[in-house]
């Protein structure tokens, strides 16, 4: 037992780190411009921690929304509880650029803070 367990943690991670890797380049479209403003720090932490627990939050999120789903449909709220559980997790660790954190809670990408430095302009949020 504690084998296959053990087997099973070095796929997922193994999984993890390979989509982690992989994910970001892939979903970018033709058009997508690079905004280099974040700091190496915020990018390791990114990498390190934020990403791979975005994943545990997808896999929680799926299985709490799939344990939901005859309350949410009797509810009349399956699209939303969709969006909260299982689609802004996703968001979260696909489609945010590596190192930017600010400026996204709850899954929704909202207007940066201004970057200091840069004559305080704010920059939406790539989608």
């Amino acid at each position: 037992m504690k084998r296959t367990m053990r087997k099973l943690l070095a796929i997922l991670t193994v999984v993890a780190v390979a989509v982690t890797f992989t994910a970001p380049p892939v979903l970018a479209g033709p058009g997508d411009a690079v905004i280099d403003d974040a700091s190496a720090d915020a990018m390791i932490a990114d990498l390190v921690f934020l990403r791979p627990m975005g994943l545990v939050a997808i896999v929680c999120g799926s299985i709490a929304f799939v344990v939901s789903l005859p309350f949410s449909a009797l509810g009349g709220n399956v699209g939303e509880a969709a969006d909260k559980l299982v689609v802004d997790p996703t968001k979260f660790t696909f489609l945010r650029p590596l190192g930017h954190i600010e400026g996204y809670y709850e899954g929704h990408p909202a207007v940066r803070a201004p970057v200091p430095g840069r004559g305080g302009e704010s920059r939406p949020a790539p989608a």
